[in-house]
């Protein structure tokens, strides 16, 4: 059926902060829900608390609420809107659903007149109530454990009793598999239980036979108003039962599963689609399969766009938000286009003639003292997606985007050799397994007992096992004699040419010119096109791969490439992906033809209609090299994707290519603590006492000088990556063994550390004559704390007319030093009305989407302009709205660590913000947070 014509007016509730286990997959959701909903018409509002979020951009909806989501904001912009006449919640992960059900259960809804769309009250409860999906799955003769739910410790252990050892535990609607667990031991049980217990909102867990080592699959399907059903993915957990879907390594299409069970697992889907209810929209289902392929047994489904469904769409290029919400609204699957081919129908199955991996991204270092296992619930806090034309090339691909200091899986000399370590690995997967399997193959472990450590389908192991055997034929030869059909067969199988010159024992740069200028084995671009190249694609949206024929034709205009910020991590999260996403809208604007380059399958910016030509490869520096030779742009912007693509300046610079905006050397000259010091000393712009060290001894000698407490600061880091004020000498030479073991070769700052000092830190747009501050925002804390830890105040609240004098001049002063096109944040400690600079950042900040928010400007797009030449900071009539404070809050998920000390210090461990408004600063709100300023101060 068409349209349902009555839907004037929708609201979409957004997924709040980022927190492990909800990421930005739901800001790609939500935005590409609000533009679909648009083009048709549809007047859009949205609530969302995440101001680091291009959905809540007015590019995005008609009506954006920035608004903690609570009920008490739904009656708000209900009252506000009386027009809003249906609400989509399956946008925004658990919590938006959790908010539209207790707006259901209140009656808000119903007293509004707003109908829920998109979503079945009803199958959402049979899907998350263990119980009942558990009953549900029995009737329709889909396999389940074997198992029962309890809601309190007695009854849960009277059902461990019946079913016995080993068994798994789950809670009932947490998100991110919270308060699950595997319990091998009878002795671990009642703590673990209890856990789970606590961790579910409705104090309900199901507990359940253990499969764990069997095989695991996700289905990811769309369902119309009239039950047309398509799968748009398979996807195959390379880690078996026992690791979260969201932990595991994902393959897709599915790699090991015989058709006769896949034809089985998509009946089951479908099955169970049709059971939970009458809903439209993307629907993902878990199974789980036995290690011989004779059992299935349904695992959870979640009818609504989850993490799964961002893959499945940057996978296939089928855009499943965008059609959900069109599905929400009456349009059946047959009446819609598929946006890729702009001609055949998006009822229809993708068929992709590639291979995805998708890593996750862990940031186990930032959360010290952690259990690095794996398990139940989920741990990781991003993740990186390799496009290839087999597994091996994809799963490459995917390892040289995760930025972990490795450039791929192996050939690299990060080898682990010790044999107890590697097995203990095998056995207790966390984030180095795959690495690990690598290794116990090199090392010669038999293949059978990697097999029985990891329960890794052998198919898997022996597509590894497969690349050593390879590169002991490589290491046969040197560069000169080298044949060419190896050469060719590595570079197929995804080896990095770093890779390739530590196997031969040359330099990266002449195993490039071999391959590429003697041997020509060049990369070729192929288009995801969701049809197995049987129907043309109008989206320009490539990867690379090494065969015959290019699909990517570089036109004459002029154009420019944007870097991409790759996977998030705690330090570059979802708000340099705003500004990315930004950097092209505005250059766009200019005329440029925009070529973004990202990795990360949870963005906007990875959507295939946001640049206008998106190349799905890793941010390294090969795979951007040969993409800069292919398009031959005007120059490359990379203070917009942070430090992942500053990282890359050095060598654009060295090879020539323009970089645009502020030049290498001042971005350089910035991160390196020491010159960037005297910098400010020839500028007469005040600082903390400082020196630069290279050793413990240096380090020793200088501290006499400087005295304690000292902040011990790294060079070239992220997130205060290393960063920590010491108060003697023992700690002092502890921290910079330390440091110099994960960061070898590191210049490192020591300054006194000015204690009791106020933190704020200013943002500003430079052209290289004129300076504009877009904001000054003050530090609750105090001096000590990371700012991304920090809760900030925009504007300042109670710093004198004196020191914001000071800290506009500085600014100033230092973007000219820096000779900054673009954008730059500096970083201030105040003591007795003196303004110290603590360092300057001249790039998108994480703060600069939350002031774009607060005061509704569009600054990235300015700055963008600014950088490219286009305009000066003069050319812009610059009005903030300015009403009150808004607060930066910084959101934890220390829940997912419970043993890690949660004190706060200058290493950043926040996973992402909210904003909060108020008018005045006798606030209840923030008067709670400044009375608990020095809480959790730490060093």
């Amino acid at each position: 059926m068409p349209k349902d014509s009555s839907i004037k007016h929708v609201l979409i509730i957004g997924s709040g902060p980022i927190v492990i286990g909800q990421a930005c997959e739901f800001d790609y959701s939500g935005s590409q829900a609000a533009r679909s909903l648009r083009e048709e018409g549809i007047i859009v509002t949205l609530i969302n608390s995440n101001p680091a979020t291009i959905m809540t951009d007015p590019v995005t909806a008609d009506n954006v609420y920035l608004l903690p989501l609570e009920k008490k904001s739904i009656i708000q912009i209900l009252k506000e809107n009386p027009t809003i006449d249906c609400v989509l919640p399956t946008m925004g992960g658990q919590t938006a659903l959790n908010l539209a059900i207790d707006c259901e259960v209140a009656g808000i809804w119903k007293k509004f007149g707003v109908r829920m769309i998109g979503v079945d009250i009803d199958a959402i409860e049979t899907a998350e109530n263990r119980e009942k999906f558990k009953a549900l799955m029995e009737k329709i003769g889909v396999g389940v454990c074997k198992g029962d739910t309890a809601t309190s410790f007695l009854q849960g252990k009277e059902i461990a009793q019946e079913i016995g050892f080993p068994l798994i535990i789950r809670a009932s609607y947490t998100l991110g598999g919270a308060g699950g667990a595997f319990v091998e031991k009878e002795e671990d049980f009642e703590r673990l239980l209890m856990a789970g217990l606590e961790a579910s909102p409705v104090h309900e867990v199901l507990i359940e036979q253990s499969i764990l080592g069997w095989k695991e699959y996700e289905l990811e399907v769309m369902r119309d108003n009239i039950g047309n059903m398509i799968v748009i993915c398979s996807i195959e957990n390379f880690d078996p039962m026992g690791v979260h879907t969201g932990d595991s390594i994902t393959v897709a299409p599915a790699m090991t599963l015989p058709d006769t069970v896949y034809q089985r697992m998509r009946n089951h889907a479908i099955t169970m689609m049709n059971s939970i209810g009458n809903f439209a929209g993307g629907c993902n289902v878990q199974f789980s399969v036995s290690p011989d392929n004779k059992d299935i047994i349904g695992i959870e489904i979640n009818p609504r766009v989850s993490r799964s469904s961002a893959l499945a769409s940057k996978a296939t290029g089928y855009p499943i938000a965008k059609v959900a919400a069109k599905l929400a609204i009456g349009y059946n699957l047959d009446e819609l286009t598929n946006s890729i081919t702009g001609t055949t129908s998006a009822f229809f199955e993708p068929s992709i003639d590639y291979v995805i991996v998708k890593i996750p991204r862990w940031n186990f270092d930032k959360f010290k003292g952690s259990d690095k296992r794996l398990g139940l619930s989920m741990k990781a806090v991003g993740e990186v997606m390799g496009i290839g034309g087999n597994f091996q090339e994809a799963l490459q691909k995917a390892c040289q985007s995760l930025e972990i200091k490795r450039n791929g899986l192996g050939a690299d000399g990060k080898e682990l050799k010790n044999q107890e370590e590697i097995l203990y690995s095998l056995a207790n997967p966390s984030w180095d397994r795959l690495f690990h399997v690598y290794d116990a193959f090199k090392l010669g472990i038999s293949f059978r007992t990697i097999h029985d450590l990891t329960k890794i389908d052998k198919w898997f192991l022996k597509q590894i096992e497969e690349l050593i055997h390879l590169e002991r034929e490589i290491e046969k030869y040197e560069l000169d004699t080298i044949p060419q059909d190896l050469m060719s067969t590595a570079k197929r199988k995804g080896y990095a040419d770093r890779q390739l010159a530590h196997m031969l024992g040359c330099l990266e740069s002449e195993v490039f010119d071999k391959r590429y200028s003697e041997m020509n084995i060049k990369r070729v671009y192929k288009l995801v096109d969701t049809c197995a190249a049987e129907f043309e694609a109008q989206t320009p949206y490539y990867y690379s791969t090494f065969g015959e024929e290019n699909e990517s034709e570089a036109s004459n205009k002029k154009k420019v490439v944007v870097l991409g910020s790759g996977p998030n991590r705690v330090g570059q999260g979802i708000e340099f992906d705003y500004s990315c996403v930004h950097g092209v809208l505005a250059a766009k604007e200019c005329g440029y033809e925009t070529i973004m380059i990202n990795c990360n399958p949870e963005t906007v910016s990875t959507d295939f209609d946001i640049s206008d030509k998106l190349y799905f490869e890793p941010v390294f520096w090969e795979h951007i090299y040969e993409i800069i030779l292919q398009e031959k742009p005007e120059g490359v912007i990379v203070q917009l994707g942070g430090q992942t693509a500053l990282k890359l300046a050095e060598k654009l610079d060295k090879y020539g290519i323009k970089i645009i905006g502020t030049s290498f050397e001042a971005l350089d000259l910035a991160e390196d603590r020491g010159r960037f010091s005297t910098l400010l000393k020839d500028n007469d712009v005040p600082y903390p006492e400082f020196g630069t060290i290279h050793n413990t001894d240096e380090a020793l000698e200088l501290c006499k000088t400087i005295g304690f407490p000292l902040l011990v600061r790294p060079s070239y880091v992220l997130g205060g990556q290393g960063m920590k004020i010491v108060i003697n000498e023992k700690e002092l030479e502890e921290h910079v063994v330390n440091v110099l073991r994960d960061i070898p070769n590191n210049e490192i700052l020591l300054d006194h550390f000015l204690e009791g000092a106020i933190e704020a830190e200013a943002d500003a747009i430079c052209d290289g004559e004129n300076v504009y501050i877009i904001g000054i925002m003050q530090h609750i804390e105090p001096a000590g704390i990371h700012s991304g830890d920090s809760y900030a105040v925009l504007p300042p609240y109670n710093l004198g007319d004196l020191v914001i004098r000071q800290i506009e001049t500085y600014t100033k002063k230092i973007a000219l030093a820096l000779k900054t096109k673009g954008l730059i944040n500096i970083q201030f400690a105040i003591k007795n009305d003196k303004v110290y600079i603590i360092e300057a950042n001249p790039r998108a900040s994480r703060t600069v989407p939350f002031i774009c928010k607060a005061y509704q400007e569009p600054y990235v797009n300015y700055a963008t302009k600014v950088m490219l030449g286009e305009k000066k900071v003069t050319d812009f009539n610059f009005n903030p709205t300015k009403n009150g404070y808004a607060i930066k809050v910084p959101v934890f998920s220390f829940h997912k660590f419970p043993n890690v000390n949660k004190q706060l210090g200058p290493e950043m461990k926040s996973t992402g913000e909210a904003i909060y408004f108020i008018e005045d600063l006798m606030d209840d709100f923030f008067l709670k947070i400044y009375a608990e300023r020095n809480l959790y101060l730490s060093r």
